[in-house]
Formats: C-alpha cells, sequence, structure tokens
C-alpha cells in the first residue's frame, strides 16, 4: 500500500506534467504545522524561477489541475506560494484500516533490495567492554534490525580485537601470574589484571619486557604452548562479552577476530606493490594519496618498518574476505567519528585495488559524565558497561518495586530488564549520532519526557484500556470526529513514512522522536476522547486506534530493540 504521501506525490506529479512543469520536483513534505494542513508543497516557488513565474501564480496554476478527489481537500494557497494539502476523514480513516490488517503496519520492503555486511560493536580480547562500546553496539543493532525490516538481507560481523602486541604480556603473565580462582570467578578482570601486572614489571625489569618480547615472537610463529592460552584467553573473553550481549538481547551472524586475517595480510602487502599502489617509505611499505589533497600527507602504512601489520592490512584483508564470501552490496562501519581518517584511507585503497562495493563508515560522537567530559570512572578508567547495565537493572527493579510492591519477583525482574535496558538503549538512540550526549540517570529512567520509560508506560496504559474492557484487539472502521482523534490518526500513518528514511543517514534518532510524539499525540487523545465510555462504532473506532497505537509503539520500540512490558 502506497503511503498518504506517497499517494498525494503521484498525483501532485500528474498534474506538474499536465502543466509542463518537472514532474520529479513536487516538493511535497509533511506540513510543518498541522494548522495549515498534513503536507505542503513548495513546487511553486521552487520552478517558478525557472519558469518565470509568479510563485502564487503558479501554485493556483498549479491547484487548479490537481486530482485530490477521495484523498484531500482542495489544495489552500498560502504564504508566497505553498501549496497545503489536508488529508479528508474518509481516507485518513481507510489508511489506518489497512495499517490494522497489515503485519507490516503499512511499511513497504525497499527496492532494490541490498546485501549489507554490517561491522560493529568490536570489543578487544582480553579487556572488559567499557562505556565506549554502548554506541556502535546499540546503534549498529538498531540499524542490523531496521534495515532488515525493510526487506536487507544483513550480515551481522563483530570484528573482535584479538590479536596484537598485548598478548605477549599476556602470556607472560599466565605463565608466571595467573590465579586459577579468580580466572573462574571473572576471566577478564584477571586477564586484565595479568597484563597490568607486567606492564608494571616491564618498568622497572628489562628481563621481563624481553621475555615478554619473545613469548609474542612465540605466538605469532604458531607456538602450540602459546597458541593454546591465546585461544583460551580469547573464548574466555567471548563468554563474558556474550553474557552482555545476551543481556542486551543482541546477536551476531559473525564474530571473526583480526587474527582470522593473519594468513592473508602478507599476500595483501604484496598485491598493493604489484599493483604499484604502496611504496616503501623510511622501511615502511605505505599508500600514498599524492592526488587527494586532505590526504596528500597522511599515508596509510600497511606494514611496518619491523615487518608488522596495522589496523589497515586487516581491516582490507577483512573486505576482500566479505566480497568473497558474501558478495555484499555495501558494507557498514559503525565506529567513533575519531576513526574516520582511517576509514577514508582504506576505502580510497578499496578502490583502487578493485575491490567493489559500498563501503559505508558511521561515525558517532562520544558519551560524557555529568561533568561534560568523556565518562571516566573517578580513578579515570573506562567506566565498565558490565557496571552500567548492572545500574540500570537495580535502579529500574527499585522504580518497579515502588509502583507495584505486591508483584512477584520473577516478573519484576523481567520488567526492571526491559525497563532499564531499555532506559540504557534509548538514552543513545534518541540522539543525533554525531551528538555528544551527557549520560544521566535521572533523564534517562523518568516516567516523563522522551525517554524509554515514558514510551513503554504509554504502551502499557493502552493495553490496560483492553483488559478493563475485557475485549481483544478490535479490527472496525476508524471514525475521526474529535480533532484528537484525527491527530493521533495522521501521527500513526506517518508511521510508514518515517521508516525508510532512517537509513538515509543512519539516523535512528528520528524513530524516537516520532515515537515521542506518538506517546503525547495518544495521551492527548486518552484525555479528550473517553474510550471506555462511549458507546457504539464510535467506541469500536476508539478501540481500534488504541490497538493500533499500542502495535506501532511495540513495533518501533522493538526496531530499537526495546522491550514493552505489559504492565510496570
Amino acid at each position: 500500500m502506497q503511503t498518504l504521501r506517497e499517494q498525494l506525490g503521484c498525483r501532485l506529479s500528474a498534474a506538474l506534467e499536465s502543466c509542463g512543469l518537472d514532474a520529479t520536483q513536487n516538493g511535497l513534505s509533511p506540513a510543518s504545522d498541522s494548522k495549515f494542513g498534513d503536507y505542503q508543497s513548495n513546487a511553486a516557488m521552487a520552478l517558478a524561477k525557472k519558469e518565470r513565474a509568479n510563485p502564487r501564480e503558479l501554485a493556483a496554476k498549479i491547484a487548479a489541475v490537481v486530482q485530490v478527489e477521495g484523498l484531500s481537500d482542495p489544495p489552500e494557497i498560502a504564504g508566497a506560494g505553498f501549496l497545503n494539502f489536508r488529508i479528508t476523514g474518509v481516507a485518513l480513516g481507510d489508511f489506518l484500516g489497512g495499517m490494522l490488517r497489515d503485519d507490516r503496519l503499512s511499511v513497504a520492503k525497499e527496492s532494490p533490495q541490498k546485501i549489507i555486511v554490517l561491522d560493529f560493536s568490536s570489543p578487544n580480547v582480553a579487556k572488559p567492554m567499557h562505556v565506549g562500546h554502548i554506541r556502535s553496539t546499540i546503534l549498529g543493532d538498531c540499524l542490523a534490525r531496521v534495515a532488515r525490516f525493510l526487506g536487507h538481507q544483513v550480515i551481522t560481523d563483530n570484528h573482535i580485537g584479538d590479536w596484537g602486541t598485548q598478548f605477549g604480556k599476556v602470556i607472560y603473565g599466565w605463565k608466571h601470574l595467573r590465579n586459577d580462582d579468580a580466572l573462574a570467578q571473572d576471566a577478564i578482570a584477571e586477564l586484565v589484571r595479568l597484563y597490568r601486572e607486567v606492564n608494571s614489571m616491564e618498568a622497572t625489569n628489562p628481563g621481563v619486557a624481553k621475555e615478554a618480547r619473545e613469548e609474542l615472537v612465540k605466538l605469532q610463529a604458531q607456538d602450540p604452548e602459546n597458541l593454546a592460552i591465546w585461544k583460551t584467553s580469547v573464548d574466555l573473553s567471548w563468554k563474558e562479552f556474550q553474557k552482555l550481549y545476551d543481556l542486551l538481547g543482541i546477536d551476531f551472524d559473525e564474530h571473526l577476530g583480526e587474527s582470522a586475517y593473519n594468513e592473508a595480510l602478507a599476500p595483501l602487502c604484496q598485491k598493493l606493490v604489484d599493483l604499484g599502489l604502496a611504496e616503501v617509505s623510511d622501511g615502511a611499505l605505505c599508500v600514498f594519496f599524492r592526488d587527494i589533497p586532505e590526504l596528500e600527507e597522511r599515508p596509510a602504512i600497511v606494514r611496518k618498518a619491523d615487518g608488522g601489520f596495522l589496523y589497515a592490512t586487516t581491516d582490507l584483508a577483512t573486505i576482500a574476505y566479505r566480497l568473497q564470501r558474501w558478495s555484499p552490496d555495501e558494507i557498514w562501519y559503525v565506529v567513533g567519528s575519531p576513526q574516520s581518517l582511517h576509514f577514508q584511507q582504506i576505502f580510497e585503497i578499496s578502490k583502487r585495488m578493485g575491490l567493489a562495493a559500498n563501503l559505508r563508515h558511521i561515525p558517532f560522537g562520544s558519551i560524557l559524565g555529568e561533568d561534560r567530559k568523556i565518562m571516566k570512572t573517578r580513578s579515570g578508567e573506562n567506566v565498565g558497561l558490565s557496571e552500567v547495565l548492572t545500574e540500570a537493572l537495580s535502579r529500574a527493579e527499585v522504580i518497579i518495586r515502588e509502583k507495584n510492591p505486591e508483584m512477584s519477583e520473577p516478573e519484576r525482574k523481567a520488567i526492571a530488564r526491559a525497563v532499564g535496558i531499555g532506559a540504557v538503549k534509548y538514552a543513545e538512540l534518541s540522539q543525533h549520532r554525531m551528538t555528544d550526549y551527557v549520560f544521566s540517570w535521572d533523564k534517562m529512567m523518568a516516567f516523563h519526557g522522551n525517554t524509554a520509560p515514558y514510551l513503554q508506560n504509554a504502551f502499557v496504559r493502552v493495553r490496560a484500556i483492553f483488559r478493563k474492557s475485557g475485549e481483544e484487539a478490535v479490527l472496525a472502521e476508524i471514525l475521526l470526529n474529535h480533532p484528537a482523534e484525527r491527530a493521533l490518526g495522521m501521527k500513526l500513518a506517518r508511521y510508514p513514512e518515517i521508516l525508510p528514511i532512517l537509513l538515509e543517514d543512519f539516523r535512528p534518532n528520528l524513530l524516537a522522536n516520532y515515537l515521542f510524539e506518538l506517546a503525547e499525540s495518544f495521551h492527548a487523545f486518552y484525555e479528550a476522547c473517553p474510550v471506555l465510555k462511549s458507546e457504539g462504532s464510535e467506541r469500536a473506532s476508539r478501540l481500534s486506534l488504541c490497538e493500533l497505537t499500542s502495535r506501532v509503539l511495540a513495533h518501533g520500540l522493538g526496531l530499537m530493540g526495546i522491550d514493552c512490558p505489559q504492565r510496570m
């Protein structure tokens, strides 16, 4: 089913064509103020200069021929030449009825459908996930959910950091300092302790530094003992990561680490040389970008002077692997904005190598503490993601206990998980991804304002209407006689228009803002239009509006990875 905007746009484009105007320039968008209508077009103003015409006169010419019967009231001309359209109550009611009967809520699948590899989260082995991983993990998961719902085939790949110089220190510590009880209790904490203790020992004992380097060389040479220690460290780390992913409700199709590409790095460097793309400079193999002004002084090093490889080398090998395995149309990287130069470099090298795919870096800003600085503990360490999620669950459980002291513990914990985890996710997704935002418990856990608990509570309020009525979902003709009914109905009808544009610039915050406005529209409707006290067709219509509201709220929050409890 076409959206109301699409239906109106087709009719407006046909009118432009009949007037001898450019039909692709219909300029239709949602009205900035509902008092002027539901949709507005600036086509007359945009085309007037080219046509050497008065904008208002051109708008009148278009308005005289546009065929909107059965869809909209006749257009009104406003300002310098805006065309304002108001959807008729019948057309709006019919469209909402179609949404109710459609499992997809009238959201069309995109065409053409694409194969997309989505790279996000990417924690480092032997280190705890921290608050800095929130943005990549939650944003990436939401984009995957939206893209899949819109019909794309999405492969989620968690490119974990499981290789590097730190493993020489970890292996030395494993052999000399390991505490098996601590390892069994908290594997990552023990691995971090080993790394830090060896790091401290190296500062005063050159012999330890030498042995740690030797352990790394043995690992790189495939020494069986060191490989076994490394593999155990990777497995233990992933088990700890998986606990957090399970709590967040996030799955990955693949979690190949950097180590998976080791054998491809030397051949890749040779290929760069053979293609004339790389040259040796001061002993290092580099790719220069002399024809790109902003990169002219910033070559990419793909092999260090000592023979070691870098992130750029691994990422290029990863692109080649992904293209060979999945033949994706696009590869998306959800990685913080400080890595923009890195991705600009490898995307350019990839293009020069003939690796064909649309590579997209999806950058994001930082999470700040209450002091508006990068969020840290008092000791200056990164705040652990585990601690953040545990705190969210604890705070949510306190709130739920206060609201419903008679609730059973299992139900309370289940609802606290939905509310607490939902609050953290929504605090992230309701921000423009490039915005640095302050992590505030009081704000994100509030039951008012643009928060997950507010939206979840709106869903609960809707479902409470059906519990009180004892009725199931209603699929009745939707009547829109009251202004609050119409306002809610128009907001619901915008849902199929909102979802497709989320991927245009990777902005889930548009969905968050829409759901917040929908909840506000519902509360205004709830106050102005009694549901259970109404009768007959009016009651059935209002119950249908309630049913559709709950479906859209649950579906939209679900695309954010947020659950909606039936009560709170």
